[in-house]
């Protein structure tokens, strides 16, 4: 009878960790997050729809802002061209005037200041516009917009 090889198992043990299973989930994870990163929208701002305002005031200066940054002062029957520099004082005596003419004997409710910008206007433009009305000290500014047809 022919004698059996006995046949020595050789098998280790391993020490070391595979990491080609682990890289390989990594690298799926980063597609994964590379593909959807474009998708996420950063935050979510809630603008406010045109004609949501109860009424509109009973009087109104418009700051109408050119393309090429030049402003004009409309005030009902009066309007006149100002530099960046002399608009405060345009639009505070503008007020004042206003509040002269009410001959209601209550006092007037807060004025409101309108800028009417040019589409193709520097967002600077605008921006240098509401921050010399708001250390003038006008507490209503809003933005002029027109509704799509």
């Amino acid at each position: 009878m022919p004698a059996l090889a006995t046949r020595r198992s050789s098998r280790r043990t391993i020490n070391e960790i595979n990491m080609v299973p682990f890289i390989d989930v990594m690298l799926v994870l980063l597609i994964i997050f590379m593909v959807t990163a474009p998708l996420i929208t950063p935050s979510l701002i809630n603008l406010p729809n045109v004609g949501k305002a109860p009424r509109q005031p009973d009087h109104v200066i418009t700051v109408e802002v050119a393309k090429d940054g030049k402003l004009l002062v409309r005030d009902g029957r009066w309007s006149g061209a100002v530099s960046q520099q002399t608009l405060a004082n345009t639009v505070l005596e503008r007020r004042t005037a206003y509040r002269q003419k009410d001959t209601s004997g209550k006092e007037p409710a807060a004025l409101a200041v309108v800028i009417a910008a040019d589409r193709r206007t520097a967002y600077d433009d605008v921006v240098q516009t509401m921050d010399a009305l708001r250390q003038a000290g006008v507490d209503r500014v809003g933005l002029s917009v027109s509704t799509k047809r």
